[in-house]
C-alpha cells in the first residue's frame, strides 16, 4: 500500500505543478489555451486524489472482511 501512496502522490504532485505552471503562463501571456490546460491538470489532480481515497477506504473494507 505504501508503494501505491507514493505513486499516487507523485502523480498528483506532477499534475498540481502542471496546473500551477499552466495558470502562471495564462496569467503572464493571457493565452486562453493555458487556462484550459490548467483546468484539465486540476481535474486530473482531483481524480488522482479521489482514486487514492477510494483505494484506501475499500482496501480497509476488504482487509476487515478478510480478517473478520
Amino acid at each position: 500500500m505504501t508503494i501505491f501512496r507514493w505513486i499516487i502522490g507523485v502523480i498528483a504532485a506532477l499534475m498540481a505543478s502542471g496546473a500551477v505552471l499552466s495558470f502562471v503562463l495564462f496569467m503572464a501571456f493571457d493565452i486562453p489555451v493555458w487556462l484550459d490546460r490548467a483546468r484539465a491538470f486540476r481535474r486530473f489532480t482531483v481524480m488522482a486524489a479521489l482514486l487514492w481515497f477510494n483505494v484506501e477506504v475499500w482496501g480497509r473494507v476488504v482487509w476487515t472482511l478478510i480478517h473478520w
